[in-house]
């Protein structure tokens, strides 16, 4: 075939092509008729989305994963003072009576077991005097709190009904930048609700929200309420518990990834707390502008602060000011990724640390404590 001829048949194509599409755009209903092949696409969308006239549904994801989540209301009472003329006087106000005043509040669980154990925040049923949970098909029933984590603001919770669907588990190692999740919960107390978007971080830390980060970041609509339900993948999987958002918007939000969640709910469940290594030290990240102010030539490492008395590193002759440069073998160059390595050495096993101090370089093994429940000390 001579060049004209190609011409005109990539010509006709193209001219095929341009009616199709006005013709699709002046008659909808045409859009009906028109089959998308899976196999056109670089994945197979057939398993992750739903496409219909083409437009994306998520709605197999949502029929999959909103029965196991709930919402949960709490009730705890305070102490306040009564509403009185002479409340701010300055001689008789402390005279008037405190009332007690009972406070609520809101937020989501996620249903990880067929027996009815829950995983929610911490933050959501902390000091809790009542906490009550409504199911997706509207049943209620109290709860029981079995244990909590304040170190990664989570909690296991227990209610006594039958017909709970778990939800499905994902791996949240998985999941990459891009990825488009959804958030399922009861914002503001209006009932279940699912925002959408994309996973915008993985591994975020130094937020100030947990003593151990490690959060998915979205930007998935997350408002009060949504602390404690649940963030899944596009076939309903669990991949996080959405903990906590910045801003107004709730378009940066973070949520604790499924596989920290997992964890946390066997330790509680197998021991009533989480087992955690600890060193008993009290130390400071050692920073570009520490390191002028100090005068060392170190840029990274966690500066001794104190020690904690009959704690596993009281016996090995540091002292405030030394500066721990490795442990185990691995650099320290972050004190979250430290403290989580050490948190994660079973108690009783040994860990090496490389200390710096005026210049010189020595090695100790402390025995791993097992950490505190809330503790300031690494």
């Amino acid at each position: 075939m001579n060049d004209s001829g190609i011409k005109k048949i990539a010509t006709s194509a193209m001219l095929g092509l341009a009616v199709a599409l006005v013709a699709t755009i002046i008659f909808p209903s045409l859009q009906n008729k028109i089959t998308i092949n899976p196999d056109d696409h670089a994945h197979n969308v057939s398993d992750r989305t739903m496409f219909a006239t083409g437009y994306a549904s998520y709605s197999q994801a949502v029929s999959r994963a909103a029965p196991s989540v709930v919402n949960i209301y709490t009730r705890k009472v305070t102490l306040g003072r009564i509403d009185h003329p002479l409340s701010k006087h300055p001689l008789f106000g402390r005279l008037v009576t405190q009332a007690r005043v009972p406070q609520t509040s809101l937020g989501s669980g996620v249903i990880m077991k067929a027996d009815g154990i829950i995983l929610t925040n911490h933050h959501v049923i902390a000091d809790a005097d009542k906490i009550l949970t409504m199911l997706y098909d509207g049943r209620t029933a109290p709860v029981k709190l079995v244990g909590s984590d304040p170190d990664t603001d989570l909690a296991v919770l227990k209610i006594d009904l039958d017909n709970l669907q778990p939800i499905s588990i994902g791996k949240s190692e998985s999941a990459e930048v891009g990825d488009v999740v959804l958030a399922i919960g009861n914002p503001h107390g209006i009932g279940q609700t699912v925002t959408q978007g994309i996973i915008s971080a993985t591994g975020r830390a130094g937020l100030g929200l947990n003593t151990f980060e490690n959060f998915l970041q979205t930007d998935a609509g997350i408002s009060v309420g949504n602390s404690g339900g649940a963030l899944v993948d596009l076939d309903g999987n669990l991949l996080g518990i959405n903990t906590a958002s910045i801003g107004n918007t709730g378009s940066i939000s973070f949520a604790i990834p499924s596989s920290t969640a997992i964890h946390v709910l066997n330790e509680i469940l197998k021991h009533g707390f989480v087992i955690r290594g600890w060193l008993g030290l009290d130390a400071i990240p050692v920073t570009a502008r520490l390191a002028r102010q100090l005068k060392i030539p170190l840029r990274h490492g966690l500066l001794i602060r104190a020690i904690a008395v009959n704690g596993p590193s009281d016996n090995l002759n540091l002292f405030p000011g030394d500066i721990v440069i490795e442990i185990n073998g691995v650099s320290v160059l972050d004190p979250q990724t430290s403290m989580t390595q050490i948190s994660k050495v079973q108690p009783g096993n040994p860990i090496k640390l490389s200390i710096w101090r005026r210049g010189a370089t020595f090695s100790v093994t402390a025995i791993a404590g097992t950490r505190p429940s809330i503790s300031p000390i690494n």
